[in-house]
């Protein structure tokens, strides 16, 4: 499903901020582990035709995610990443490292920022994700 790049809701999180240069926004739906994903992707379309991820936001919900620990761990995993993948902590309630920022908003709900081919920066990745809030 194709969506407008000004949208600013997502899987009931909402979204203040996004960097001025995305491309088209398409959302997808999935689960992983026992985990729902509502994933917003915005893509350009390079010179060579090829498609580039600009930025990725996903809302997270489920059980597993119990807690800042525990929303590390199951990332960990879902990304494949080994045992050494330490993330700095990003304020209270979150975790950053080289592209991405995740944060544990309740029990049994966290958002995920992504920047998988560094177009946007990490700094804009932290603003993005600094502005997630549970929807009213």
């Amino acid at each position: 499903m194709t969506v407008s790049s000004q949208e600013t809701h997502i899987g009931g999180l909402a979204v203040g901020y996004l960097p001025d240069r995305l491309g088209a926004a398409s959302d997808f739906e999935f689960e992983w582990g026992g985990v729902a994903f509502v994933q917003r992707v915005w893509e350009t379309q390079l010179p060579d035709g090829a498609w580039r991820v600009d930025l990725q936001v996903q809302a997270m919900r489920g059980d597993a995610l119990t807690d800042l620990d525990a929303l590390r761990e199951f990332l960990a995993e879902y990304h494949e990443r080994g045992d050494d993948w330490k993330p700095e902590p990003a304020g209270d309630d979150g975790l950053a490292s080289e592209h991405e920022v995740a944060r544990f908003l309740a029990p049994g709900l966290a958002v995920e920022v992504r920047d998988p081919f560094g177009r946007q920066g990490i700094h804009e990745v932290k603003a993005t994700a600094a502005s997630v809030v549970k929807a009213p």
